[in-house]
């Protein structure tokens, strides 16, 4: 590897190229730059801050923050100092702030703002281990005992580092790559949560595949809002992105990605497939709005986009015909989708959850590359990614460089690598049962590697339907083809031991909302709306018309309407997007029994 550690990376910018843009971010309605120079002073000052305090190499260090540069600068701190960052998502519950502080015996905690302080105030006097208080946000939070603002942290490390200059590059140099670099605590779908450790070379060794496999270089921007919190955007949009010094933008919140990608023009985003989900439905909705010229124009070039990407992923050639064609598609209907994602972007990332074969090909038909990968929090994550050069939509890509990927007898997708985790912290039971004696993690996922070396999930081990008369489902491809419908938010498919297949769902209610206006229907809000008349028949008819392709068995026979969509605050989503299978079924027990009487 490169570097030694994460730390040792990081100090290595001050030199390699210290004036190039390292973060930008918004700031009273401004984009505010800050060299990767400055972001290892800061860093450096931080991480000075830390010692002061008397943490040292393998000290606990949580955060709970929402993305910003801080975060990134704190991270940093930590693993030149060699302690171990602990990510606690915002969302969480104060019991489960509690139970991570305290399981990982974390020795100080940043907080962002006065939402995260509180939580933790709440349980303060529970913390077994944790000492010292930093709030991060000075500017917008009130700062009350034992809490410390960032600033005075730093400040602390300024007069640290003048009487002793070289600590931080020192004790930088004691960290090896076998240290810990982070627990990262799983959202705990069932049962309490799980700290996965990752060190150093997991992590290193994990950008460094990613580098091989993805063309990334300092030319590139990154537009950076999925949670640090989860290792997806930790290792792609964070270590990975600094590691190839391109500039990293934090996005305002999710919901301003939209505008934020229209002022940062990115080249390269990492996302889960609810943003690309999103994106196809309401391009869909605009071209159903258009004129019968428009919609005929927009599908003769979806036709064209296809079969040139289709031409491509399986490497045939591409004549001057059907170049000349795409070409033209693109000047008349694409290049609107492309201004729409700042009109510079190579390619995206999906990751986190599968993507819809169909939603990646509408978009590689419009020149817009989705490059779907595979990986768990256990595996640093990546274990597949596909390449510019060698994608096939529907899988997630060949096997990383330096990982090994075997299919077990029961077709669940087992990888070994020095990609793989440690283990769970304190929980050395549950470490045996994911990974054997000869070094493999047993993933969950079922899954395939086609005759073209392509690795292919098939769904969760867990999660595949057996049904009452005995035939194998996998859940998962057919609800991607059921959030390609307009009016489908979100679907989850059951029928384990049952008669028949059936479904929880959430309506698009954007969608909804205008089939109930344009048929005059009154309403007061989503939970009138989906009572309208009309809606359960409107619903049916887009499911029967999606399982068209489908065996009798796998058809759903009858489904269910959320009564408030699937969301992280009222238990139905973890926090990086993924539906509580467990938290759904609790939920709608009685409505689901009821399907089956």
């Amino acid at each position: 590897m490169k570097y030694s550690n994460l730390g040792a990376m990081f100090l290595a910018k001050r030199e390699e190229n210290p004036h190039l843009v390292a973060y930008r971010y918004k700031e009273d309605g401004q984009w505010k730059s800050v060299t990767y120079g400055e972001a290892v002073i800061r860093g450096e000052q931080i991480a000075a801050g830390l010692a002061d305090l008397g943490v040292k190499r393998q000290d606990r260090v949580a955060i709970i923050s929402s993305n910003r540069l801080e975060w990134a600068l704190i991270d940093y701190a930590a693993q030149s100092l060699g302690a171990i960052l602990v990510p606690i998502y915002p969302s969480l519950l104060k019991e489960q702030v509690q139970y991570i502080l305290n399981d990982s015996e974390s020795l100080v905690v940043f907080a962002l703002d006065n939402t995260q302080t509180d939580k933790i105030d709440a349980v303060r006097e529970n913390l077994k281990t944790t000492k010292h208080f930093i709030l991060i946000d000075e500017k917008n939070s009130r700062l009350k005992d034992p809490w410390v603002g960032l600033e005075v942290l730093t400040e602390r490390g300024v007069a640290f580092l003048e009487k002793q200059p070289d600590y931080v590059t020192n004790a930088n140099k004691e960290v090896k790559e076998d240290d810990w670099a982070t627990i990262i605590y799983t959202s705990g779908t069932t049962g309490e949560p799980k700290g996965a450790i990752l060190t150093h070379k997991n992590l290193l060794s994990n950008v460094e595949a990613g580098l091989q496999c993805l063309s990334v270089s300092s030319d590139d921007d990154f537009l950076s809002f999925l949670p640090l919190s989860h290792v997806f955007e930790r290792m792609a949009g964070h270590f990975l992105a600094f590691y190839a010094s391109c500039t990293i933008a934090y996005a305002e919140s999710i919901d301003a990605v939209p505008v934020n990608m229209g002022e940062i023009k990115p080249t390269i985003m990492a996302s889960v497939p609810r943003l690309y989900e999103k994106m196809y439905a309401r391009v869909l909705d605009n071209v159903e709005m258009g004129s019968p010229v428009k919609q005929k124009i927009f599908h003769w070039a979806v036709k064209v986009g296809r079969e040139y990407v289709n031409r491509q992923q399986y490497g045939r050639k591409i004549g001057s015909a059907l170049q000349f064609k795409r070409n033209l598609a693109f000047k008349l209907v694409f290049s609107k989708l492309a201004e729409r994602v700042g009109g510079r972007i190579r390619f995206f990332i999906s990751g986190g959850a599968p993507l819809s074969p169909e939603i990646a090909e509408f978009f590689g038909a419009a020149g817009l590359l989705i490059l779907e990968g595979y990986g768990l929090t256990e595996t640093s994550p990546l274990i597949s990614v596909n390449r510019l050069n060698k994608f096939r939509y529907g899988t997630v890509g060949p096997v990383a460089p330096g990982v090994e990927v075997k299919i077990a007898e029961d077709g669940e997708i087992c990888a070994r690598g020095p990609n793989i985790m440690v283990g769970y912290y304190k929980k050395e039971a549950e470490t045996k049962e994911v990974i054997d004696d000869e070094g493999w993690f047993h993933t969950g996922d079922i899954g395939l590697i086609d005759e073209d070396g392509f690795l292919k999930i098939t769904d969760r081990k867990k999660n595949i339907i057996v049904t009452s008369g005995g035939k194998n489902i996998a859940p998962a491809p057919i609800e991607n083809i059921m959030i390609t419908s307009k009016y489908i938010e979100q679907f989850m498919m059951l029928g384990d031991n049952r008669k028949f297949c059936s479904a929880v769902l959430v309506p698009s209610e954007e969608n909804l909302k205008k089939w109930a206006d344009a048929k005059g229907l009154q309403y007061s809000g989503y939970q009138e709306l989906v009572k309208l008349p009309g809606v359960e028949d409107l619903i049916r008819s887009e499911i029967d018309r999606l399982s068209a392709g489908l065996a009798s068995y796998e058809t759903i026979k009858k489904f269910v309407i959320a009564r408030e969509p699937f969301s992280i605050e009222s238990g139905e989503l973890t926090p990086s997007l993924k539906i509580k299978r467990k938290a759904v079924l609790e939920k709608y027990a009685d409505e689901i029994e009821a399907l089956y009487q």
